[in-house]
Formats: structure tokens, C-alpha cells, sequence
């Protein structure tokens, strides 16, 4: 099938569904799944459609506001996600004092942090049991816990960590765009992150390749405000100070 048509299919589906995911693209036109994002890429810097987080949907202002819970992400893209958490847990020294965001990317983190002697803080419960299981000095912070994702948000929460001052903060996200920065479907989640990124000395926003150029509901930071690790080099952006790619080769050696 020809791109063209493709396109033409991707649209009048959108037209119908107003909103469509990577997975329904693939199935109903027997394609790849990076040439279902490479469609929605297209058309999206075309001005046809608007790409989100897993798929895409029309240009009537309309974005995705669910996000799928973390039973449901956890698979998603684990090797990668497992590439890019131990490249992270690297950078974390003994002396350091890290504010650990909930999310399945940043928990990933914990099956290389058992010999550290850095302290934590978190606002998922998941973490931080683990956390202190293995021995390291952790710190749970309060308020609403949020069922799908795990994470504690709210007023309470952000109240806690304006009281804290890290060396280094570790962040998951939904979508990575150069004009519309992190983002995230959940406008609680997004201040929780906010907050606790202003209290970090250094920011490293953790987005396996899949994130890049998807947009969610909020933005929590503009693209400049922390580094990035992720699993592959995406087209559009540049290794350099603000984008780290994980070696897979290294990994595997590691």
C-alpha cells in the first residue's frame, strides 16, 4: 500500500473515531507498528492530525487525558525502559540526594540502586517499598494517592517537596516535543513533577524513543529544563548536553 493511501485510510478512520491509537492503525491496515508512527509523524507535521501519546487525533483541539495504568505499561517497551534505567541509576553518586518520580521507566531504577548509599525521596509507594527493602534511606512523601499510576499527588504533596533540596531528579513523561516540552495526560501528576523539578539541582527526564514528538493534556517543563535519556536517537533531535542515548552494546556488557 502506498503512503498516500494509508494516509487517506488513517484520516477517514480519525474522521469517524476522532481518535485512533498506534495499535487499531496497525491491525486495520496490516502494518508495521513504526510505520504506523511514521504515518501519524507525517500527518501530524502536515497539519492533518495531531500526534499524541500512542496515537493521534483530530485538529479540533480534542487531546488524550486517560493514561493507561501501570499493569498496563509496565510491558511496554521493557527493554528499552530497562536500557535507559540503568544508564540513570549510573549517574547517581553516594553523596546524592534524589527525588525518584513514580512511573514504570523510573522503577526500573530500583533493581540497580541495592549498593547505593544515596538518599531518596518519592511520591510512589511501589518505589519506596522497594527502596527500603533493599536497604536505602527513603523517604515517602504524603497526600492523594492516584490509583491508576501509583503516584501521590496533591496539594499535601507539593507542600512536602518544597521543602526538599536534591542534588538530582529522576522523571517519567507520556510525550517529548521541542515546542510543547514534557508533558503528561494528568494535570495533578503534572504539578507534583513541576514542583519537585524546581527543588532539583539536576533534572533527568527518563522517555524511551516512542515519547518523542507525542504531546499529552499538560505540560510540567519546557524541552531546555533537564537532560534526557532515552534508548535511541530520534529523528529531529541531537545528542549532545541535553540528550543522552543509552548504548544498548553497553548495556549488555554491563
Amino acid at each position: 500500500m502506498l503512503s498516500e493511501q494509508r494516509y487517506e485510510k488513517i484520516l477517514a478512520l480519525l474522521e469517524e473515531k476522532k481518535s485512533i491509537t498506534v495499535a487499531e492503525i496497525t491491525d486495520l491496515l496490516g502494518i508495521s507498528e513504526s510505520t504506523a508512527r511514521r504515518d501519524i509523524t507525517a500527518l501530524d507535521r502536515a497539519g492533518r492530525l495531531t500526534k499524541v501519546f500512542g496515537g493521534a487525533v483530530t485538529n479540533d483541539g480534542s487531546f488524550v487525558t486517560q493514561e493507561p495504568t501501570v499493569a498496563q505499561k509496565v510491558e511496554v517497551h521493557k527493554a528499552e525502559k530497562i536500557r535507559i534505567a540503568r544508564r540513570a541509576a549510573e549517574l547517581i553518586e553516594d553523596q546524592d540526594f534524589v527525588y525518584l518520580d513514580a512511573g514504570t521507566t523510573t522503577g526500573y531504577m530500583l533493581e540497580f540502586l541495592a549498593r547505593t548509599k544515596a538518599s531518596f525521596v518519592t511520591n510512589a509507594v511501589a518505589h519506596a517499598q522497594k527502596l527500603a527493602a533493599q536497604g536505602n534511606r527513603v523517604f515517602l512523601i504524603g497526600g492523594e494517592l492516584k490509583s491508576s499510576t501509583e503516584a501521590v499527588i496533591g496539594a499535601q504533596a507539593m507542600e512536602a517537596l518544597e521543602r526538599y533540596h536534591f542534588t538530582k531528579g529522576f522523571f517519567g513523561t507520556n510525550g517529548v516535543s521541542k515546542k510543547e516540552g514534557f508533558t503528561t495526560p494528568d494535570a495533578g501528576e503534572a504539578q507534583v513533577k513541576r514542583t519537585a523539578m524546581r527543588q532539583c539541582r539536576m533534572c533527568c527526564v527518563l522517555a524511551d524513543s516512542t515519547k518523542f514528538g507525542n504531546i499529552s493534556a499538560v505540560t510540567f517543563a519546557p524541552f531546555e529544563s533537564a537532560v534526557i535519556l532515552t534508548d535511541r536517537l530520534t529523528e529531529g533531535y541531537q545528542t549532545g548536553e541535553r540528550l543522552l542515548v543509552c548504548d544498548q552494546d553497553k548495556a549488555e556488557g554491563a
